[in-house]
């Protein structure tokens, strides 16, 4: 079967448009007639013409591990690779994933693995994924690979919904007390100046300081903003520099309370993908390569492609890891158990749950600390400015008295 994009009627007169899977146009047609929609157009999906959809479309991240495991289901029932993604097709609710999954069933249908399909579309389907499909299919345990692929995205998928959820408060802190004060000190302030210096007093260095802040915000704003946005654009350009970035990563490390975050995220990532491929039956240095890419921080990343040239010369992974002085002491000493035992994927799947469960730790304490921080330095900030409108006039009235 072939896909199709369609345009057509519907009763109600208004257009609609999809993907449909049919043999011929003709039969295309008949499908969307007997749905009571009256087809405009039909054209044929290419199987290589799709490589484009790659970097114009992406499946969310909810929708991807909820494909994953429903195409895990449907190969575990029993149906083949084209079957199951024939009954995807017609499950999904979105257009776009619609026609992706379409796209990538056409490629089966014209001989190409599941996993080779999935390679075309790399902004849906990561390096690790199809790593791991690949996996699955080599070893003859796709479902069973496909489900513990879900969990793992499931995993992912509620930790950054967490951590997402928990930054909203504070992000709104943050710019209410920005708009409160920027609004004080442009608005508020220069009118209380105006009193002041029709009064013709000598102002306290506070008042006098908060003048010369709001002249300067209201004079000078649009350059201070083109600044700023100046500013972040440079620091952007500089990082996209391997040796700069290289260097900031390893400077975020090194940051006291910071780097133990940034470390339990990359070692939580790395450690599930390294266990999810190696139980699909992924070689070792195979899953090295595609765990190092799923790590953000450069200087991790480096370590771990030092690691791969000594595994691959014969050295054993813990002591590789060890010998990097990157990774914690915790990881390296489950490596070691689990390459003594043969049970280096589930040492590895404990060593992940242990740094996902410390990563929440640390950003529940973050987070627990940030909410007063924040509400402190706004209430210093307003009270210096009250302070500073309130000082004159208690000297106005020492001199009335």
């Amino acid at each position: 079967m072939e896909a199709y994009r369609y345009e057509a009627l519907n009763p109600e007169g208004k257009v609609v448009s999809g993907v449909i899977q049919a043999d011929t146009p003709r039969q295309a047609r008949a499908q969307l007639r007997a749905k009571g929609l009256l087809p405009s157009s039909i054209d044929q999906i290419q199987a290589r013409k799709h490589a484009s959809l790659s970097w114009t479309r992406s499946i969310p991240p909810a929708e991807l591990s909820l494909l994953t495991r429903q195409l895990a289901t449907l190969l575990g029932a029993g149906l083949t690779v084209e079957q199951s993604l024939a009954a995807l097709v017609e499950a999904a609710d979105e257009p776009a994933v619609r026609e992706i999954i379409s796209a990538v069933k056409t490629e089966v249908t014209a001989g190409l693995s599941l996993s080779a399909a999935l390679t075309s579309y790399s902004k849906s389907f990561p390096d690790f994924y199809c790593a791991l499909v690949h996996g699955g299919e080599e070893s003859g345990a796709l479902p069973i690979v496909l489900q513990h692929l879900a969990d793992y995205l499931d995993m992912r998928s509620a930790l950054k919904q967490k951590t997402s959820l928990a930054l909203l408060y504070p992000a709104l802190v943050t710019v209410v007390s920005i708009l409160i004060v920027g609004g004080l000190l442009i608005y508020v302030v220069p009118q209380v100046a105006q009193v002041f210096q029709q009064s013709r007093q000598s102002l306290p260095f506070l008042t006098r300081a908060l003048i010369g802040l709001s002249d300067l915000l209201r004079a000078g704003w649009p350059f201070l903003l083109s600044g700023i946005v100046g500013g972040l654009l440079a620091a952007r350009a500089a990082l996209r520099r391997d040796e700069l970035r290289y260097r900031w990563h390893g400077l975020l490390l090194r940051t006291p309370w910071l780097g133990a975050l940034i470390t339990s995220t990359d070692i939580s990532r790395f450690a599930s993908t390294l266990s999810i491929l190696l139980r699909g039956g992924v070689p070792l240095l195979s899953a090295l390569h595609s765990g190092a890419r799923v790590m953000s921080n450069r200087v991790m990343r480096k370590a771990i492609e030092d690691t791969i040239e000594q595994v691959r010369e014969g050295a054993g992974l813990a002591r590789t890891l060890r010998e990097t002085r990157v990774f914690p002491p915790l990881l390296v000493h489950l490596v070691a158990s689990g390459e003594m035992s043969g049970k280096l994927e589930q040492m590895l799947e404990r060593a992940a749950q242990l740094e996902a469960r410390a990563l929440e730790r640390r950003l529940t304490v973050f987070l627990t600390l940030l909410e007063p921080i924040m509400i402190l330095i706004m209430g210093g900030v307003v009270l210096m400015i009250v302070l500073a409108i309130l000082l004159p006039i208690i000297e106005i009235n020492q001199l009335v008295h």
